[in-house]
């Protein structure tokens, strides 16, 4: 069993009624999203933002900074596989940490950032329970090539949420519209926002973002269906 990823963690008064487990992007930590948390209108969820193991990163000339996975080369395949998996490990004991402490599967939204986005992407949709939702900003895919064997029937109709900005120098948006149209299809609630806006969130999507995670955790009587 892998070691529990040391995390920043904000939880609510009492019980939580649902959990957001975060991934931060390549070289930032668990702190990166955690001044946006009172924007978000969640007040009884609890927040994970965990940090990512610090590793050599090649196309950074192998600098050392928290990472999901090393990547060796700009493009799709250019990820180590050892390291998603490994990553992917981490993140699903987290998820069923949660379960643990008493939130189901079913109360959970598995999110991330770029390199964190494309972890919450690549786990949840292998997560062998049905997550609450999948939020993926300025992602992409990794190991697409394993997904028909590897995805799980659970969440096949988990919906999902993916946004991104036309002028991200980082991850082309292309790269995001294509994880999304691979996951869209009938019988799951797949949305896909764009923004004027780089390789970051802006308070436009924020909106969105705050949009989607109330209809989930059913916040102000709003709850979209499955």
């Amino acid at each position: 069993m892998p070691e529990i990823l040391p995390s920043v963690e904000i939880d609510p008064p009492g019980e939580p009624e649902g959990a957001d487990v975060w991934l931060h992007g390549l070289g930032a930590d668990g702190h990166d999203f955690e001044p946006i948390v009172p924007l978000l209108g969640l007040p009884r969820a609890r927040f994970v933002f965990p940090h990512a193991p610090s590793i050599p990163v090649t196309i950074n000339g192998g600098m050392v900074m928290p990472a999901w996975y090393d990547i060796v080369s700009i493009g799709g395949g250019g990820e180590q596989e050892a390291d998603v998996r490994r990553s992917a490990a981490q993140v699903l004991t987290l998820l069923e940490r949660e379960e643990e402490r008493g939130v189901p599967a079913s109360r959970v939204v598995l999110a991330g950032f770029s390199q964190g986005g494309a972890m919450a992407l690549h786990v949840g949709t292998r997560y062998p329970r049905g997550l609450l939702g999948i939020m993926v900003l300025s992602g992409y895919e990794v190991r697409a090539h394993t997904r028909a064997r590897e995805e799980t029937e659970a969440n096949r109709s988990t919906p999902m949420l993916f946004c991104h900005g036309t002028a991200d120098p980082l991850v082309p948006i292309a790269a995001g519209r294509l994880a999304y149209e691979a996951h869209a299809h009938p019988g799951r609630p797949a949305e896909w926002h764009e923004f004027p806006m780089g390789h970051e969130v802006s308070p436009a999507e924020l909106v969105v973002i705050r949009r989607w995670l109330a209809a989930r955790f059913g916040v102000g009587g709003v709850r979209a269906a499955r």
